[in-house]
């Protein structure tokens, strides 16, 4: 039994069932996200690129010139492309990603319309400390780029983890270039994970999908329900898959039982103050530099550099 099998089972046997969010991003699901982020309920996407379009020409100069850019997930819409746009002269762009269907089609379509940037992808999951390429063109900095407020889907363990790799791959001298949802009117941040027209709900369960293609399982997606629900009081979404039936499921060589209304917890989205942020930048080696927001505080883009 390989580890990723050993630790998916091990945490669909705890008392409350979980199952880590990398497994949302196979093709489908990574093709499915670029669907939400067009949602009209789905804030995140507008407000930050907003931030972005405003603010550019001082991110840009806070990068400095001949930067590498990596991007902790394979990007290629409009905040990837602006960052190239108005970078000076990017030394080379980094895009690293689980799915390597996803990250060679956004290899691809980032060469295409900027043929003279260098775009090395790395498939590897960047949960974990991974090898930077060696481009052309040595850059001056590392600056890494993790839009999106992806973030927020991790726990504060976790989520430090996550920021202390960052902080390795971006190198002495280098910086993080991040978005961070902030807390707001909660029913602002429940509309945006439960869609009327039920893209987040089909992206939760293709993570099923996902497991049954890559480990044999035999989740009956058939059977379970999306469910998402903000708890102020913990300022974090807590999405789930709900039972709707009491029923089993094969994972590899374990027997996994449900009660009808368990659940499976696929993700958490914290929503931070801008305090909370920092204190987690700065027990990761960052210290935040520069915060732009939007006129309503709901989201923030910050800089951070190595301390």
């Amino acid at each position: 039994m390989n580890d990723e099998l050993t630790l998916l089972i091990a945490g669909l046997r705890q008392p409350q069932k979980m199952i880590s969010p990398k497994y949302f991003y196979d093709e489908t699901g990574s093709k499915l996200f670029e669907d939400i982020t067009r949602l009209p309920e789905y804030y995140l996407t507008d407000i930050e690129l907003g931030i972005m379009e405003v603010h550019i020409d001082e991110m840009a100069d806070a990068i400095g010139k001949e930067a590498s850019l990596i991007e902790f997930g394979a990007g290629s819409g409009m905040k990837t492309r602006l960052l190239l746009e108005h970078m000076h002269s990017p030394a080379v762009y980094v895009p690293v990603d689980i799915s390597e269907e996803h990250l060679l089609d956004s290899q691809r379509r980032i060469q295409e319309d900027f043929p003279d940037i260098e775009v090395i992808p790395v498939a590897a999951d960047f949960l974990h400390p991974f090898d930077l390429p060696n481009p052309e063109t040595m850059p001056r900095r590392n600056v890494v780029y993790f839009p999106g407020s992806t973030i927020g889907n991790f726990e504060d363990n976790d989520a430090l983890e996550l920021m202390r790799v960052m902080h390795g791959e971006a190198g002495e001298d280098g910086a993080l270039l991040i978005g961070v949802d902030l807390q707001k009117d909660p029913t602002v941040i429940d509309a945006a994970y439960n869609d009327s027209a039920g893209v987040t709900a089909e992206f939760n369960l293709n993570m099923l999908r996902h497991l049954n293609r890559e480990f044999g399982s035999d989740f009956d997606i058939e059977s379970f329900e999306h469910r998402a629900t903000y708890k102020p009081d913990e300022g974090r979404v807590v999405v789930e898959l709900v039972s709707t039936k009491r029923q089993e499921a094969n994972v590899g060589d374990a027997r996994i039982e449900f009660e009808r209304d368990e659940t499976i917890i696929t993700e958490y989205s914290h929503k931070y103050t801008l305090e909370r942020f920092a204190a987690l930048a700065k027990e990761a080696g960052f210290s935040v530099d520069k915060v732009w927001t939007d006129e309503h505080d709901w989201f923030s883009v910050q800089y951070c550099t190595r301390q």
